[in-house]
């Protein structure tokens, strides 16, 4: 095989050996280790412990982590790749595994000092399941307009409070905390899951990504110390816009991976389907809209992979802020599409669990909504092309 010329400039979708290499390792673990339990843990709304447990063995939950915490030591484009490859087969799963690595750790990468970042990468990487608490009941797209207070106290801060709609929040062992501080403003907190007035509440059922934990959490005169404030006191608004831009591309990436993994499906069962004598996949209307959405997923990956290189390596806040909406809207209008046209060329099939792809439906839905729903990607877009409301996600 001939050798690459860095030279000469490559297709945006191009790996080097080391991603394709990191690509085919995840791809295989969630053959092996995720798909055989997709259908029960969806039933379950639960994702398996021991799967948790494989997760972190094989370095999936850590894998921006440097390795001299724990972690697999690589860097953004190898999260995004890892999160697009575990959606392909659940996106439930997927959701676990960006939130830890495109959420919770990033912040610590991004705005932990190095207190912070020994105390808590090497749990992250090693067992200790991350959530990130910004919304609430009424703090939503709205991420700012927080209730959560925090009041100095000794030498410390007790927060009081509710969240919303946390991922991850049954499994986690540690939170990303974020409570207006008198007087300074919004501030991250880093909390321990155990601490006394923190209540996490069962896991709220939901149409899709239902292995996926959603819960409501409270706090009630719940103490930390001043060395668990995340950046510095009133920087959380920037903290959040910062970190929340790392968690779009995540979801991108999930939302890039399900479609994959439906179109895939659709496709599959196309070749294998026969009717008037021959494999359906031989008609225009059923090949035309599949390749349609292939063409359409082609774009999205490229958009994609291009604004998590512009993540790593540059852009100016504005450029990066629009990037990542638009990859996060892109995807997520792929990925619904690929859903609903896999429903149809099944036919009845698509619309029983037994094919998988109705479940690939339901957790699609999410993709305009959380992270910042549609409307609030095309808010931030046009407030970065310099008109229109400033650019707030939630």
């Amino acid at each position: 095989m001939s050798s690459v010329d860095p030279a000469v400039p490559q297709p945006l979708t191009w790996l080097p050996p080391a991603d394709q290499a990191w690509r085919e390792k995840v791809r295989a673990f969630a053959a092996e280790a995720i798909a055989p339990r997709v259908r029960a843990m969806d039933t379950a709304a639960r994702i398996d412990p021991e799967l948790t447990e494989d997760l972190f063995a094989a370095g999936l939950m850590g894998v921006e982590i440097p390795e001299v915490y724990g972690g697999s030591g690589r860097d953004l484009f190898a999260v995004v790749l890892t999160i697009e490859e575990i959606a392909r087969v659940d996106p439930s799963v997927a959701v676990l595994v960006d939130v830890q690595n495109a959420l919770v750790a990033s912040a610590l990468l991004r705005h932990g000092d190095g207190d912070a970042r020994r105390r808590l990468l090497p749990r992250l990487a090693n067992g200790t399941v991350g959530a990130y608490a910004i919304s609430e009941p009424q703090a939503g797209s709205d991420a700012f307009a927080s209730r959560t207070v925090a009041r100095a106290d000794g030498s410390g801060y007790v927060l009081d409070g509710a969240k919303r709609w946390i991922s991850s929040a049954a499994e986690a062992g540690v939170l990303v905390v974020f409570a207006r501080l008198a007087d300074v403003g919004l501030t991250a907190f880093l909390v321990d899951r155990d601490s006394p007035g923190l209540t996490v509440g069962e896991p709220i059922d939901k149409m899709g990504i239902r292995a996926s934990s959603t819960c409501d959490v409270t706090f009630e005169g719940v103490r930390v110390g001043r060395r668990d404030v995340l950046g510095r006191p009133g920087a959380g608004e920037l903290l959040a816009v910062d970190t929340l831009n790392v968690g779009k591309v995540g979801i991108a990436a999930q939302l890039v991976g399900l479609a994959q993994g439906v179109l895939d499906a659709a496709t599959g069962y196309a070749a294998r389907r026969e009717q008037f004598g021959q494999p359906i996949a031989g008609f225009q209307g059923v090949a035309f809209p599949l390749a349609r959405v292939a063409a359409e997923l082609a774009a999205a990956r490229a958009l994609l992979y291009d604004t998590a290189r512009l993540l790593q390596h540059g852009g100016d806040p504005g450029e990066r802020l629009r990037a990542t909406a638009m990859a996060k809207y892109v995807a997520s209008e792929v990925a619904e599409r690929a859903a609903a046209l896999a429903v149809e060329t099944l036919g009845a099939n698509g619309f029983v669990p037994e094919h998988g792809v109705e479940k690939f439906y339901r957790d699609a839905k999410v993709g305009k909504i959380y992270e910042g729903t549609s409307n609030m990607q095309f808010r931030t877009i046009a407030a970065t092309h310099g008109r229109g409301a400033a650019p707030l996600e939630g």
